[in-house]
Formats: C-alpha cells, sequence, structure tokens
C-alpha cells in the first residue's frame, strides 16, 4: 500500500508573477455640490429682492412728490376760493314768516306698566294678565289719574 506523502512547501522553480497593465491616471470629474447651486440660486434670489425694493421704494417717493404737488395745488385753490367777498344785504322789506307744520301731531298713549312674563321672579308671578278681573283693576290707577292727583297736590299746596 502506497504511503500518502504531503506537496512540498516550496517547489526548487520560482514562479514568475504576471505584473497587472498598468492603468491611466484618473482625471478628475468637476464636481457639483448642491450647497454650490443653492448658492447661486440665493444670491440670484437676493438679487431679485433688492431690485423689487429698489422699485418699491422709488415708486413711494414718486408717489410721495404727486400727492406733495396735488396738496399745494389743492392749497393754492383753496386760497383763492376762501378770498372774502361781501355780503349781500338781507331783504327787510320781506321778512321771514314760518310756516305752520302739515304733520299730525302725535297721539300720545299709556306705558304699560305690567311685567313681561318672562322677566317676573319665579316667587312673584302676578302680571296685568292675572289681573284680568274688574274688580282688581279698579283699583289700578291710570297714568292720566295719576298725574291729575299730582297737579292738584300742587295747587293746594
Amino acid at each position: 500500500m502506497p504511503i500518502a506523502q504531503g506537496l512540498p512547501w516550496t517547489t526548487d522553480e520560482p514562479k514568475c508573477l504576471i505584473k497587472p497593465p498598468v492603468k491611466k491616471n484618473t482625471i478628475p470629474i468637476d464636481l457639483k455640490l448642491h450647497s454650490d447651486i443653492r448658492a447661486v440660486e440665493r444670491a440670484r434670489f437676493a438679487h431679485q429682492v433688492a431690485e423689487k425694493g429698489r422699485l418699491i421704494k422709488q415708486y413711494k417717493m414718486e408717489r410721495e412728490r404727486q400727492q406733495k404737488l396735488e396738496e399745494e395745488e389743492e392749497i393754492k385753490r383753496l386760497r383763492k376760493e376762501l378770498i372774502p367777498k361781501a355780503q349781500l344785504m338781507p331783504y327787510f322789506d320781506r321778512p321771514f314768516v314760518p310756516r305752520r307744520s302739515e304733520k299730525q301731531p302725535t297721539v300720545p298713549r299709556e306705558p304699560k306698566f305690567c311685567i313681561p312674563r318672562h322677566k317676573t321672579i319665579k316667587c312673584c308671578r302676578m302680571s296685568c294678565n292675572d289681573m284680568s278681573g274688574p274688580s282688581q283693576l279698579q283699583h289700578l290707577p291710570s297714568s292720566v289719574e295719576k298725574a291729575e292727583a299730582l297737579y292738584k297736590n300742587r295747587i293746594l299746596q
């Protein structure tokens, strides 16, 4: 039976390693960073905002100048109108006589002294509607009767 033998660690003949092919030098690619693109856009936007602000400021100055001119013209016109002029003499041969009004005089009404049911206190639910009987209404004097009584009291005093 043959005996197994291992392979030698080295061989007498050295192996020639093949060199890899030489690569060309890498050419760097021009990088476009997002921050650079954003900076350009922001600069363009800032320029637009500044231009708009300048136009608004110019518009306001023009508007103020126009308003000032209009005010000066208005003042000149008012000064011409406000020159004092002589008033005409009134006609004393035709005095003013007021005419009598054509409207009908107002008819006085008695005030309503009863309190509406929704505004009364719960314990005192007694209004004019509850006192509908003739005996209860007789002891309530009307406003005319009250005025006459006051007038008589003043005369007697």
